[in-house]
């Protein structure tokens, strides 16, 4: 039927006007003629009526199309056999609705995403900040002795560092998140990193009684970013000497393999290991595992992650309870 249509739309007209001018010249008469022309002038009205109906048709088919999309919240396909202008109007009809729901759908995300990092910075900042007010109030008393004073002071200090570190590490992984932090990519050696990272934790080791071995070659390079490769690592490693307290002493060991396509990171540990329960989610914002250090935040790990992914490489790991962990980071070189 709509085959139909389309020839009757594209040819009727001049199919109507030859076969009038054919009759006549063959009929030669008056009535004839005038027959002819009354049935051409009708079929031509019906030709109109039959355009204006499915023009309608067609029409409504769209209107019934966008509120659907909007009752529904949803992006149905578009049924579309229309060829010419017509089947250009569906298909830009269809692109401009799939890219107003793609951007409502990133902002909604956006929304989202603004409303829960508002609420775990409220969230962590909460506690520090009522006990910085809480030793405030009590340097007011009179009757505290100098040492006291000292003491609360280097209290509130230490609050006060703790909530400059947390704004800063959500800042920077709200950056990676969205995209906007740009990370250099130079010609970088994994054992200069790593050993930065080892003397810079080198006062927690030797607190805990962990030794961290490096077995990474100096020609082994990656594309990277060096200062936030560096703070990726550290909290990797650090993340190892902190859930090791074996008796016997415990360890850190990271190397090192490099192929044409990759550089692959392996850091092992011999410390208490991860649940089966927390590992699917310990690279998740603000989580904290059962057996995580009672200062711990949880943001360290998704620093981590996010750091990696965006010096195009992706984190691995693997661990059971008191069986130690491996986290593996494996760096795309293409």
């Amino acid at each position: 039927m709509t085959t139909i249509f389309r020839f009757l739309k594209r040819y009727g007209t001049f199919i109507l006007v030859q076969t009038a001018f054919l009759l006549c010249v063959i009929l030669r008469n008056a009535v004839g003629i005038c027959v002819v022309l009354s049935l051409c002038i009708i079929a031509l009205l019906a030709l109109r009526w039959v355009e204006r109906w499915q023009t309608n048709r067609r029409i409504k088919a769209l209107t019934r199309y966008l509120c659907t999309v909007q009752d529904r919240l949803s992006l149905p396909p578009m049924e579309t056999d229309e060829d010419g202008e017509w089947g250009i109007l569906q298909s830009e009809i269809y692109k401009v609705v799939a890219l107003l729901r793609q951007q409502y759908s990133e902002e909604k995300r956006q929304k989202q995403y603004l409303a829960d990092m508002l609420s775990n910075i409220s969230h962590q900042i909460k506690t520090p900040l009522t006990a910085i007010s809480l030793m405030t109030e009590l340097l007011e008393q009179p009757s505290l002795t100098e040492e006291q004073r000292m003491d609360y002071a280097g209290k509130i200090d230490t609050q006060v560092t703790r909530i400059t570190w947390l704004i800063r590490h959500l800042l920077t992984l709200s950056q990676l998140e969205a995209g906007v932090l740009e990370l250099k990519h130079e010609e970088i050696s994994v054992l200069s990193v790593m050993e930065q990272v080892r003397d810079s934790l080198n006062v927690l080791s030797e607190l805990k009684g962990v030794e961290v071995h490096l077995a990474i070659s100096s020609e082994i390079t990656i594309k990277g970013d060096r200062h936030w490769l560096s703070e990726a690592m550290m909290n990797i490693v650090k993340n190892g000497i902190e859930h090791n307290d074996k008796p016997d002493g415990g360890y850190v060991r990271i190397s090192a393999t490099q192929t044409p396509i990759f550089v692959r990171v392996t850091i092992e540990d011999n410390g208490s290991g991860i649940d089966g329960q927390d590992l699917p989610h310990i690279f998740e914002r603000f989580y904290k595992a059962k057996n995580a250090p009672s200062q711990s935040i949880g943001i360290g790990l998704s620093l981590a992650k996010q750091i990696v992914a965006g010096l195009n490489g992706k984190i691995e790991v693997q661990s059971a309870i008191q069986h130690g962990t491996i986290f593996t980071v494996t760096f795309y070189s293409i």
